[in-house]
C-alpha cells in the first residue's frame, strides 16, 4: 500500500487549500477513505471519510461545511477540498485506507510524511 499526500501550504485564515492523495498497491475503488491530522502535541483526529463509490460522506464535526472530500476511482486519488481555513486546522494531514465498509475504522499513517497545513497571519 502506499499513499502519497500533496498541496498543503502556509496560508492565512479564511483561505482555501485543495489535498491530494495519490494511492496504489491495493484496489483502491473498494475501500472507504479517509482524511486525518495530527496537530503538534494532539492525538491523530478524523477529519473526513467517504465509501468507496462515493455514496456515503461523513466529516468531524469541527470541519463540517467548510471541507469537502471526494475521490477519483479512474484516477485512484483522495481529495480533500478545505475552505474558511482557521488557525486550528493547522496540522499534519493524512490519507488513509479504511475498510470495505463505511466503517470509521483505518490504517494509522505510521512512519508516513504527510502533508503539512499552516493557517497563520
Amino acid at each position: 500500500v502506499e499513499l502519497v499526500e500533496s498541496g498543503g501550504g502556509l496560508v492565512q485564515p479564511g483561505e482555501s487549500l485543495r489535498l491530494s492523495c495519490a494511492a496504489s498497491g491495493f484496489t483502491f475503488n473498494d475501500h472507504t477513505m479517509h482524511w486525518v491530522r495530527q496537530a503538534p502535541g494532539k492525538d491523530l483526529e478524523r477529519v473526513a471519510r467517504i465509501s468507496s463509490r462515493s455514496f456515503h460522506v461523513d466529516y468531524a464535526d469541527s470541519v463540517k461545511g467548510r471541507f469537502t472530500i471526494s475521490r477519483d476511482n479512474a484516477k485512484n486519488t483522495l481529495y480533500l477540498q478545505m475552505n474558511s481555513l482557521k488557525p486550528e486546522d493547522t496540522a499534519v494531514y493524512y490519507c488513509a485506507k479504511g475498510t470495505v465498509s463505511f466503517s470509521v475504522v483505518y490504517d494509522k499513517p505510521v512512519g508516513r510524511q504527510g502533508t503539512q497545513v499552516t493557517v497563520s497571519s
